[in-house]
């Protein structure tokens, strides 16, 4: 499979990733029983596993790895805390206060990370 192909598939998980955790949370602050049916808890999972490996294809293809490579370093660094605020956001935080704030900033955190994938620059708002 081609940079293209594999390009455009990270993109494509990384987007159903974002919609999903929209969906969730929009459950959450509903209260449906839907956020706690099996394939909301399962497919999460699985679209993650694979925005993950697809992301490592990338990193692979482009010959740019975590730790040489500033922004990709910055885009996995912020993965680490948009991961612990949706989990915050989702299921971890005490008050609805407590859920909208760590909400508030998984999704900022998830902008920043698509301005650093597209900019290829850890400072993303230094190029506007």
């Amino acid at each position: 499979m081609g940079y293209l192909a594999v390009k455009h598939a990270h993109v494509t998980f990384a987007a159903l990733s974002f919609a999903g955790f929209l969906l969730r949370a929009w459950w959450m602050w509903r209260d449906s029983p839907l956020l706690q049916h099996r394939l909301t808890r399962t497919i999460p999972h699985v679209n993650d596993s694979l925005l993950l490996a697809a992301g490592a294809w990338l990193a692979f293809l482009l010959h740019q790895y975590p730790g040489s490579s500033p922004w990709l370093t910055a885009k996995l660094a912020a993965l680490i805390v948009y991961i612990l605020l949706g989990s915050i956001a989702l299921k971890r935080g005490k008050t609805r206060r407590v859920r909208a704030l760590a909400f508030t900033g998984a999704v900022l955190v998830f902008a920043y990370m698509a301005a650093v994938a597209l900019t290829r620059n850890p400072w993303p708002a230094s190029l506007i």
